[in-house]
């Protein structure tokens, strides 16, 4: 997966951490989240506050 990947990360995101609610992680925990998951390879320096904002608003969809 890449940062471009939005719902596939929520999805994975959403299994990983399903007890969260994604409005209350701070986007440098969310990075971080991102970065742990075993299928994601991409670069940490592509990634800005317009991707982490549209993987939280994914994962939100995710969750409903």
């Amino acid at each position: 997966m890449r940062w471009t990947d939005v719902n596939d990360i929520a999805i994975e995101l959403d299994e990983t951490h399903p007890d969260v609610d994604p409005l209350t992680v701070r986007f440098t925990d969310l990075m971080q989240w991102v970065l742990d998951l075993p299928e994601f390879d991409d670069d940490p320096d592509r990634c800005g506050e317009r991707i982490l904002e549209a993987i939280q608003m994914a994962w939100i969809e995710e969750k409903q």
